[in-house]
């Protein structure tokens, strides 16, 4: 299922998509009911576009998706997290402006 641009994982899919990435990948972590995660959807959408071929951008719905989610001790949603070679860079934790994410995945590029 394609939201946008954004792909989303699972728990199924996280290592294949996230862990084995050749490019950095942000995994916006959301859920349906947060108020927050609705303010930053459109946005992770634009990256998507912006960055396609360069970074993959992805999202992950916690509730359907509880695994991945404590795995990297997701509390507050929404939490975005940047991965590169399979490890986690950098984190945002909450509603951000654009500009402060496309300023943290560059850094990755």
């Amino acid at each position: 299922m394609i939201m946008g641009k954004a792909l989303a994982v699972t728990d199924a899919t996280f290592e294949d998509e996230v862990m084995k990435s050749d490019v950095p990948v942000l995994v916006d972590f959301w859920a349906e009911w947060c108020g927050p995660c609705r303010m930053i959807g459109p946005i992770v959408e634009e990256l998507a576009g912006e960055y396609e071929g360069k970074a993959k951008i992805t999202k992950v719905d916690v509730d359907s998706n509880p695994d991945i989610s404590m795995k990297f001790g997701i509390r507050s949603i929404p939490t975005l997290l940047i991965f590169k070679n399979g490890e986690v860079v950098d984190q945002v934790i909450g509603a951000v402006p654009k500009t402060h994410l496309k300023k943290q995945l560059d850094a990755q590029l």
